[in-house]
């Protein structure tokens, strides 16, 4: 996701997110948030951490010292942040070790597993069509028809790839403005709505894109439902992400993505060397071109 904590302890069956204020007096409750928004973080998109108890602490190194606080664990088994000093960090980790008993954590097991978001973290795409707030990004002029056909046409190569277990790749070109990032937009937040477990997500290597998408998400879900805008934006994140740290996550590794349908936008930015042009068939009711995987290569 592009984020890195200071620090990460396994202690006593317990994860513990450390971010470090060297020289700091004091505990900044933009600092807190930050530890915190790790911790959450790593509870919904590792899936070793789904159920796992996670604290977050922050360590301001030259804040005075002061009594050991009553730790508070939420249902997700998050705790609040807890605010100490470098002289006071060891002794409180111990005293929320002795407070309280954790069912066994296999160390082994929690490091190798990846990257997994929580349903309820995929399903937050829905509020994208659900007030159509976000049409007003990109504006389509190809139409509500072309655009439903488009849309359909997508969906039954994903549904004949999931049938016959092979792969597909699509391509919807147009001229700017015609609506090809409403429509992948479009094919991404459906098939996560009803596709759960493909975990469709939205790539794109523009970068102010990225951020506009993530903040109409997180808008629409805040005036919706009245919940944290930092909440509204974790789930965003998760649904729309920057094509460069997904790619720099699978190259160079065998792993192989959670993500059955991954949507690219701006996909020339993917490119990892230049590829001669290679023959697609397309319908030619539809913007929509399949092309073989011989001679192509995404990073």
């Amino acid at each position: 996701m592009g984020k890195r904590a200071d620090a990460v302890l396994i202690e006593e069956n317990i994860v513990f997110v450390i971010e470090f204020k060297v020289g700091a007096t004091g505990h900044a409750s933009s600092a807190l948030a930050q530890v915190e928004d790790y911790a959450l973080d790593l509870k919904n998109f590792h899936e070793g951490s789904h159920t796992a108890p996670i604290v977050p602490m922050l360590v301001s190194t030259n804040a005075e010292s002061q009594p050991i606080p009553e730790i508070t664990f939420a249902t997700d088994l998050v705790a609040s942040p807890i605010g100490t000093n470098k002289t006071d960090l060891g002794p409180l980790i111990d005293a929320i070790c002795s407070a309280r008993a954790f069912p066994r954590l296999n160390i082994d097991e929690w490091m190798a597993q990846g990257y997994k978001p929580t349903p309820t973290i995929v399903q937050a795409a829905e509020v994208l069509y659900r007030t159509h707030s976000v049409i007003d990004i990109s504006r389509s002029d190809a139409g509500a028809k072309n655009l439903q056909e488009t849309n359909a046409s997508v969906s039954s190569v994903i549904d004949r790839a999931r049938q016959t277990q092979k792969k597909a790749i699509c391509f919807i070109t147009g001229v700017p403005g015609s609506g090809k990032t409403l429509a992948g937009l479009n094919i991404a937040t459906r098939r996560s709505i009803e596709h759960i477990e493909e975990h469709a997500v939205f790539l794109s290597g523009n970068g102010p894109l990225v951020d506009v998408l993530r903040e109409a998400l997180a808008r629409d879900k805040v005036a919706r439902e009245h919940v944290l805008k930092r909440d509204a934006e974790r789930e965003a994140r998760s649904f729309i992400q920057n094509i460069h740290h997904f790619r720099d996550e699978y190259v160079g590794n065998d792993s192989t993505p959670l993500e059955k349908v991954v949507v690219f936008d701006e996909a020339q930015r993917a490119w990892r060397v230049s590829r001669q042009p290679v023959s697609c068939s397309a319908n030619e009711d539809s913007t929509t071109s399949i092309c073989p995987s011989q001679n192509f290569s995404l990073a």
